[in-house]
């Protein structure tokens, strides 16, 4: 069994341990590094032979699948599938999987820094302290404060447990809505003007697909309070990063701050003192990557020995077009 694995960097330090556990499941591993994972053309060259095919942010769309006759089995060392053509994967028969969850400790936790981080100033006091400016600077408290959670999945109801120690008032909106975990983490439900004109901090965690592209835009960021936070950790494009930057100028809201970028890494960014930029390690710890590891490897295993596989996104939409 073939499998073509694009290593993200975050994987570079265990990827031969990966490598090795899957060749004892009777995998032959071939591995493209980043700047190949990066290359379109390198991975359409190396997955002819492939029947499995692991992916970080690689793409697995249609010209890569069409690359792939022997394709069988998608799988994304994370959460998100916005690289994963999941429809064309289903018409064509391919299982997708992800880890939906063994990252969203990770993730709620950079939230919360942030939050803090861009409510107290700490990355530009940092730089002055070092330079040796003892500048002090009123800040603002999460404690007792509107969290507008955007995506009630496994990490915005992770970010909604950890706020509740700073006795946040916590709402949600999304299609989803999971009003057991609503109710044992204390949020409510709020359509989508009460959210941006009620949250303090709002906090976007949720998937991008064509419904929520640029789901937070200029329209969005001028309902909200000027004093309000906005953190991203989801995806880029969910948020109009144009219109974002121009508010965060005009001091239209109070700041931003984001993980993640429309492009990754982000051309060129504002030097902003009200913009926190980090470079997407949200998911990405020692222990969350351990995890993803295990899901990816176990899913490997299971796929070779006929075992079935954890995750599946796509499993119903299979059985339902009878290509399984």
């Amino acid at each position: 069994m073939n499998v073509l694995f694009c290593v993200g960097k975050a994987y570079y330090p265990i990827h031969e341990r990966m490598v090795r556990r899957m060749e004892v499941s009777g995998a032959n591993v071939t591995c493209l590094m980043y700047s190949q994972a990066h290359d379109r053309e390198a991975i359409k060259k190396n997955i002819e032979d492939a029947d499995i095919y692991i992916t970080a942010v690689s793409p697995a769309d249609r010209e890569v699948i069409d690359a792939a006759p022997r394709l069988k089995y998608i799988l994304k060392t994370g959460t998100g599938l916005d690289n994963v053509d999941i429809e064309y994967a289903t018409e064509k028969g391919i299982y997708v999987s992800n880890a939906p969850g063994e990252n969203a400790n990770a993730v709620a936790e950079l939230a919360i820094g942030l939050m803090i981080g861009i409510s107290r100033s700490v990355p530009r006091l940092d730089e002055q302290t070092k330079r040796g400016e003892w500048v002090h600077s009123l800040g603002y408290e999460c404690c007792g404060k509107t969290l507008g959670i955007i995506g009630f999945g496994s990490i915005g109801q992770k970010i909604a447990g950890f706020a509740r120690a700073f006795d946040m008032k916590i709402i949600a909106y999304g299609n989803h809505k999971d009003y057991d975990a609503a109710e044992r983490l204390g949020a409510t439900f709020v359509a989508w003007d009460q959210m941006l004109s009620d949250a303090d901090y709002l906090v976007v965690s949720t998937s991008l697909k064509k419904s929520t592209y640029h789901l937070v835009d200029e329209q969005a960021i001028a309902r909200m309070k000027d004093s309000a936070f906005l953190i991203n950790i989801s995806r880029g494009a969910v948020v109009d990063e144009q219109a974002l930057f121009a508010a965060l100028k005009q001091k239209k809201i109070r700041g931003a701050a984001l993980d993640v970028f429309e492009t990754e890494p982000p051309i060129e960014l504002p030097q902003l003192d009200n913009l926190i930029a980090t470079p997407h390690i949200g998911g990405t710890t020692k222990e969350s990557v351990s995890r993803v590891a295990q899901v990816t490897v176990d899913n490997v295993h299971r796929f070779i020995h006929h075992e079935p596989m954890m995750h599946v996104v796509n499993q119903k939409a299979l059985k339902e077009t009878n290509n399984i």
